[in-house]
């Protein structure tokens, strides 16, 4: 970025920047514990991951404090008004991936609490991709970095494909023992959870693209979770929700 008349208005862009990064580094690692809390079985880990979301939405709240501030005083223009307004938006994704992390955690702790199941070894796979789609997107917003914002976008299939299979292998599982329907709404809860992570790294990379290039992404975003079509016997169909 190039540098201003004004010190102190580099100096608040590079704070927010900077805020922005260590959201980024704190959602990573929430993340990193909430998969280590589900493989180990720790539900004391599970619960510190869960108060770990909220340093990230304070960081989210000082973001909002910042953009407000350089578009009342500053009143940027060109790529410094993209950049505020991106990193608003990065900001919103990176709180929400921080939420679904505490959810992958609630998750958890209850699977703690129950026999384990054969299912959970493929997370652990999804995650690690979605926690290098993180990492990847991060370094191309600091690096304002086109093509490697673009190389996470179109890893997000990958996360759609393997989401899918589990999601499938899952209802076959809670179709053949109705005392596997528990622990599995849990696993597939934790599934769509990271799911959406990888979604919301999509944005960020699609935000990143936008505040470099200063027009938006021409091509179709790949996405491939098919589980709102899918359909079995008993009539079980993932309710695409956000939450759990």
């Amino acid at each position: 970025m190039p540098e201003h008349t004004v010190k102190s208005y580099d100096e608040e862009l590079n704070q927010m920047t900077g805020t922005i990064l260590r959201m980024g580094g704190m959602v990573e690692q929430q993340l990193a514990e909430a998969i280590t809390a589900l493989v180990k079985r720790d539900p004391e880990l599970a619960a510190r991951v869960i108060q770990d979301d909220k340093p990230v939405d304070r960081l989210e709240h000082e973001v909002d404090h910042l953009v407000m501030r350089l578009l009342a005083l500053r009143q940027p223009m060109a790529v410094d008004l993209r950049l505020i307004t991106a990193s608003l938006k990065i900001s919103s994704d990176l709180e929400r991936i921080g939420d679904y992390a505490a959810n992958v955690a609630k998750r958890a702790g209850a699977l703690s609490q129950v026999e384990p199941m054969r299912p959970v070894v493929v997370i652990p796979r999804m995650s690690l991709i979605v926690q290098g789609m993180i990492k990847d997107v991060l370094d191309a917003y600091m690096g304002r970095d086109v093509d490697k914002a673009l190389d996470v976008w179109r890893r997000d299939e990958e996360v759609d494909e393997i989401y899918n299979s589990l999601f499938r292998e899952l209802l076959t599982y809670m179709m053949e023992d109705p005392r596997h329907i528990t622990p599995c709404t849990h696993l597939l809860f934790i599934a769509k959870n990271i799911e959406r992570m990888g979604d919301h790294a999509t944005n960020i990379a699609e935000t990143i693209s936008f505040l470099v290039t200063g027009t938006p992404l021409d091509e179709v975003r790949p996405k491939g979770d098919k589980t709102p079509f899918t359909t079995t016997p008993a009539d079980l169909q993932d309710t695409g929700s956000e939450e759990v």
